[in-house]
């Protein structure tokens, strides 16, 4: 059973960064697609970045430039960077797996929350 547990999220001001980790165990297989989501209080989990099993990567618009998810060799691990933060990036933020010819995640972790203050 796969399991996905993430950590590095925090409390910043704008303008600063964190790097969100994920590490990914209970299999050996390494062709998931990963992704990251948000969800922030009263509003719908949205997805913010994605990577596929060839290393190719895809954001939302609004976190363009500034976020960038990517994976260790192992493909184990798991990170976004995120970097020139906003207030409105504030949420809780899960990354998740899916099977590569399958269109949904199936497999997501507890979230860790991430705070910008103004």
């Amino acid at each position: 059973q796969v399991q996905l547990a993430e950590s590095g999220g925090g409390s910043v001001q704008a303008g600063g960064s964190l790097r969100l980790s994920c590490v990914r165990s209970g299999d050996t297989y390494t062709s998931y697609c990963m992704a990251w989501f948000c969800q922030a209080p009263g509003k719908q989990r949205e997805w913010v970045a994605k990577i596929d099993r060839q290393g190719s990567t895809s954001y939302v618009d609004s976190v363009k430039g500034r976020f960038t998810i990517s994976q260790d060799n192992a493909k184990s691990n798991l990170y976004l960077q995120m970097n020139s933060l906003e207030p409105e990036d504030s949420a809780m933020y899960y990354c998740a797996a899916r099977l590569p010819f399958l269109s949904t995640y199936d497999y997501w972790g507890q979230g860790t929350q991430v705070t910008v203050s103004s």
